[in-house]
């Protein structure tokens, strides 16, 4: 194997020349590699260079379970979602949540608020007074300075909102931002924002540097970065569910509505008070996020590091859910800030994303984070009744028996008796692996899955 392991110019090699380096560089049976990477290119050349051209470096695709998530009825409509993510039990999940409220009134999601920030960081050591008392000038000439990029959003009804003067000199010296909001309407509008800031930024520093109120030793401005924020907090969907008590039905083992009722009800006080209860509480929640974001064609680690930090806004992190029990009545809801975009982006150029947003009748901004924040909150209502009921594992490892088997090289008549042994069973590696033995008889182990041993 050639163990050259830099590279010049790497970029510039065709895909195939870029294979082809990293397979012989990198495995032990590059050719194998090199067969196995190209499999999983599409069969479509044109369709290949979208691909291609969402990232760079590219080499193959990865795949991902594609799933749907029907019964979802959100403010009076049903939905079918799609779903992209490869957890054991999240499409299930997510499924049971929404079957569970169909019949109990459904969803109720609003969305309260769309707006998202933008901040230009500068340095500057001038009088901040003189600045205040000519801001609203300034303001005029970014508004001014940017028209040529914000026309479009305009005619949308979108633009620039608001721009704000920050003094943040007591946290660190001669340190100020520009904060600015915008309304993006159906767009997520990362480009959008970044390109206006860029523009901030050129007109800040011609502004101080002309301008006749600021002496010379004032003039030299220093912008640090011009970015979008992540953290949108008033661009906020709020999704609940609710009935009375006595309409949550029956649990297992005998547990009654009320008993179910508190013990959720703890559940989530829990999640409030214990960080790390919280920490795995939210990903749940996000179990069921991402995979519509994914399916979508947005952008999830941004929609997570927005929800995370809003999670820890009061100085502690908490749940994003919560729940109350008053008069007879059960409610849970989600308060989530998510920033989404239905045109632009890949969401007009991924095949799948298109076929995601049709599926759900081609929503516009608003009603997708609806969408989202309800399979969200159906996530993590079924994730806390599978915790207070019967425990999370019985319905977790049931779905993970498929991922067993394969690992086992279970046949697919094995694995059809696999399922039907285990449906009132415990699952576990050990239990399924013993299972496969008494199946196959006479049988011996090779790199962990199953094999017959040879006879005369």
């Amino acid at each position: 194997m050639n163990k050259r392991k830099s590279i010049t110019g790497f970029s510039k090699f065709s895909k195939r020349k870029k294979l082809r380096w990293i397979v012989e560089n990198f495995f032990k049976d590059p050719e194998n590699v090199m067969r196995e990477l190209m499999s999983f290119w599409h069969s479509s050349e044109e369709q290949q260079r979208v691909f291609d051209g969402f990232s760079e470096n590219t080499i193959s695709n990865y795949y991902l379970p594609y799933g749907v998530a029907p019964n979802f009825v959100i403010n009076g409509k049903t939905y079918c979602i799609p779903m992209v993510i490869e957890e054991s039990s999240v499409v299930a999940a997510a499924s049971s949540g929404a079957k569970f409220w169909m019949n109990r009134g459904g969803f109720k999601a609003e969305v309260v608020d769309t707006q998202k920030i933008g901040q230009v960081h500068f340095s500057w050591s001038g009088n901040v007074k003189k600045l205040r008392s000519v801001f609203d000038e300034l303001r005029a000439a970014l508004e001014k300075d940017a028209e040529d990029i914000t026309a479009n959003m305009r005619k949308r009804g979108g633009g620039i909102l608001d721009i704000e003067l920050l003094d943040m000199t007591d946290k660190e010296k001669d340190y100020y931002q520009l904060k600015a909001s915008f309304e993006t309407c159906d767009s997520m509008g990362a480009n959008f924002i970044n390109s206006v800031l860029e523009s901030f930024s050129a007109t800040l520093r011609q502004f101080i540097t002309t301008h006749p109120i600021f002496d010379d030793h004032e003039k030299d401005v220093i912008v640090i970065m011009s970015i979008l924020s992540n953290y949108t907090p008033d661009c906020l969907v709020r999704v609940s569910v609710e009935c009375p008590i006595k309409d949550l039905g029956t649990f297992p083992d005998g547990m009654d509505s009320t008993m179910f009722a508190n013990k959720f009800y703890k559940a989530i006080k829990i999640a409030h008070i214990d960080p790390y209860r919280a920490a795995t509480h939210n990903k749940g929640i996000f179990n069921g996020i991402d995979a519509v974001v994914l399916a979508t064609a947005n952008d999830f680690r941004a929609v997570e590091a927005c929800g995370h930090t809003y999670a820890a806004k009061d100085g502690q992190y908490k749940s994003l859910s919560h729940c109350t029990i008053d008069n007879g009545v059960f409610k849970f809801w989600i308060d989530l800030p998510i920033a989404l975009g239905t045109v632009g982006g890949l969401t007009n150029l991924h095949p799948i994303a298109k076929c995601s947003l049709e599926l759900l009748g081609n929503p516009n901004a608003k009603e997708l984070m609806m969408i989202i924040a309800a399979t969200g909150l159906a996530q993590n209502f079924a994730a806390i009744k599978s915790l207070v009921t019967t425990g999370i594992q019985q319905g977790h490892m049931k779905m993970h028996l498929l991922n067993i088997l394969n690992h086992l090289g279970a046949t697919q008549a094995e694995e059809k008796e696999a399922v039907k042994y285990f449906d009132d069973k415990v699952v576990s590696f050990q239990a399924v692996r013993e299972f496969i033995e008494k199946q196959r008889g006479d049988h011996s182990l090779k790199n962990g899955a199953l094999v017959y041993k040879k006879t005369k």
